[in-house]
């Protein structure tokens, strides 16, 4: 473990990093969330301080909003989230700083998902939440979608 309280989840992707980063930026709606759960982003500002407003919903009619904002965009290689900061600058209870990052390995690509949390506690919730099930349903949709499987 390290400082970060780190939670990761890593997945070789068959296919160029040209096109992960494509299906993963312009169509992260399929694989965002774990099946039969869908999301759908109102908004999602594709640069360091970007709104993101993604609502998960949930088979028996659950509704779960997610607002925040995005603290790294570095197109063609990785974005990243946080819980910790919404609308107009304003804290919320910080859960966490979602990084997902892909990069060349042979001739696919590398997909990490990283999840960093304030504490370890906090850390240890989102495990117990089913972090490595959930966030490796997520990285599988994105592979089935790369490979057009």
């Amino acid at each position: 473990m390290s400082d970060h309280h780190e939670l990761t989840i890593t997945r070789t992707i068959a296919a160029p990093p040209a096109q992960v980063w494509d299906i993963m930026t312009n169509r992260i709606e399929e694989w965002w969330c774990p099946k039969p759960w869908r999301a759908e982003f109102a908004t999602l500002e594709r640069r360091p301080g970007g709104v993101s407003t993604c609502t998960m919903y949930g088979p028996d009619g659950e509704v779960h909003p997610h607002p925040g904002t995005v603290l790294a965009w570095d197109e063609g290689r990785r974005f990243a989230f946080t819980d910790a900061i919404v609308g107009d600058l304003e804290p919320a209870g910080p859960f966490m700083i979602g990084i997902w990052t892909i990069e060349p390995e042979g001739e696919g690509t590398r997909y990490t998902a990283v999840a960093r949390h304030w504490t370890e506690d906090s850390m240890q919730r989102h495990a117990e939440m089913g972090f490595e099930h959930g966030w490796g349903a997520c990285a599988d949709q994105l592979v089935a979608l790369c490979e057009n499987r």
